[in-house]
């Protein structure tokens, strides 16, 4: 397993002593507190991706963007990682563990099933994050995208 996040150079240096960071215990995090950093970080990634393609218009990069950044893609995305045993069974649990927690929001342009497994991949994309674990991160996004049709 690689290192937390709060331990790395980045943040055990300048970052975490200006933001005045301490050392949290990830397994503390609720899921639906995973699932709050996970959304932020699938849709920096996705937006990274979008970016990649060189400058356009902001409005044909929101619409790319905003394509992959739904309950329905990521439901879709986790999905194929599960039918093709893609996460082990540590990440399996924390995406469990998302899905089934009772948020008080609902979904607005998704059904109540994609709504709760897109939770359990925010929450499986947040605990990563935080665990530190950057490569299996973007390793599992690439190959969702990849077995949904959106990776170029």
């Amino acid at each position: 397993m690689e290192e937390s996040i709060m331990s790395l150079p980045e943040f055990s240096g300048f970052f975490k002593d200006t933001l005045r960071l301490k050392e949290v215990d990830i397994k503390s995090y609720s899921p639906l507190a995973l699932a709050y950093i996970g959304d932020a970080v699938y849709e920096v990634i996705i937006r990274t991706k979008v970016m990649n393609h060189g400058s356009t218009q902001v409005n044909h990069m929101h619409k790319k963007s905003a394509r992959l950044v739904n309950a329905k893609a990521q439901a879709d995305i986790v999905r194929k990682l599960l039918e093709e045993e893609e996460l082990t069974p540590e990440e399996v649990a924390v995406y469990k563990r998302g899905r089934n927690a009772k948020s008080a929001t609902t979904a607005k342009h998704a059904t109540m099933v994609d709504y709760r497994t897109a939770t359990g991949f925010e929450a499986l994309c947040g605990y990563l994050y935080l665990n530190g674990s950057f490569t299996r991160l973007t390793t599992l996004v690439g190959k969702g995208l990849e077995k949904i049709g959106e990776l170029e």
